[in-house]
């Protein structure tokens, strides 16, 4: 883009130093041409005109972005701020911010930095054929950022293949969006898509309808699989939150013996401790128990 001004006076050199005022720029920035020369009046009074002169400067869409960026910073009251400017061959450049007041320009999640990136952008494109991309960054919070974007798509993705609901992000611009796709792409059973109009444009992940993914087996809150508790002693949860492993406690009971004739073991084995039954006396019909043995006489 072309920014021109015109400049008249007495000679040439007037002329064009007053065109390079209204640019802002030196002489030796510019390219000029003259429109008319100076005329010397007749008899120094009769006729006469003032050198006119056309100066322009060819501004790349990164020096318009840069130049309004100042201006706007300034206009906030921030200009202890300084600006570097990397231009890129695919039509791109980073602006870098620089100074003691960049905390003001990045705002809240990066907002004030991205409505700043925007109006940059759109002064940048202006009565430009070719869309040229505008990045401000300052501090590499961008990077930062993709970062902490990335590990939230994978996050609540994960969760959308456990749980099987869908999850609504807050609004995002354009760029940020971007981010939680890609992440969501890595994840096995998960897709992503946007919702909303213009500043409510957000990203809603769900589960893949062509590739559910079962979700894995329940685990209680004894860390094992419903069904099998498994492995020895038990694991509560203790008034610190934490989990508290229960001494392994193991009861052995033998029932008593059965033989072949289906007669009980005269002894039996309960717990740790063993219990041994008496074994009662022979009875035989009619005859006591103990008798007195008597010494026979002789006959």
């Amino acid at each position: 883009m072309i920014k021109e001004a015109f400049g008249t006076g007495d000679s040439i050199e007037r002329a064009l130093a007053v065109a390079c005022s209204e640019l802002g720029v030196e002489a030796d920035q510019v390219e000029y041409e003259v429109i008319q020369a100076p005329e010397k009046k007749v008899l120094g009074i009769f006729g006469g005109a003032d050198a006119k002169v056309r100066a322009y400067i060819n501004i790349t869409p990164s020096q318009r972005a840069a130049e309004y960026l100042k201006n706007v910073l300034t206009l906030m009251g921030l200009q202890n701020i300084d600006l570097e400017v990397k231009e890129a061959e695919d039509n791109t450049c980073e602006i870098e911010l620089k100074g003691d007041d960049v905390g003001y320009v990045i705002g809240r999640r990066g907002e004030t930095l991205d409505a700043l990136q925007y109006l940059s952008g759109l002064v940048a494109n202006h009565g430009e054929e070719e869309y040229f991309r505008v990045t401000i960054n300052t501090g590499n919070y961008r990077e930062k950022r993709e970062v902490t974007l990335e590990n939230l798509g994978r996050k609540l993705a994960y969760k959308v293949v456990k749980t099987g609901k869908n999850v609504n992000l807050e609004p995002m611009n354009p760029y940020e969006r971007r981010i939680i796709h890609t992440a969501v792409q890595k994840v096995n059973g998960a897709i992503s898509f946007s919702e909303g109009e213009i500043l409510n444009r957000h990203v809603v992940i769900a589960p893949d309808p062509k590739n559910p993914v079962k979700p894995r087996r329940n685990f209680n809150n004894k860390g094992r699989r419903n069904g099998n508790q498994g492995g020895k002693g038990s694991y509560n949860r203790n008034s610190n939150g934490g989990y508290q492993r229960t001494p392994y406690k193991q009861t052995f009971e033998r029932k008593p013996y059965q033989n072949k004739y289906n007669k009980p073991a005269d002894d039996e084995f309960i717990g740790s401790s063993a219990t041994f039954s008496q074994r009662s006396p022979i009875e035989k019909s009619g005859l006591p128990l103990f008798t007195k043995i008597e010494k026979k006489g002789e006959e």
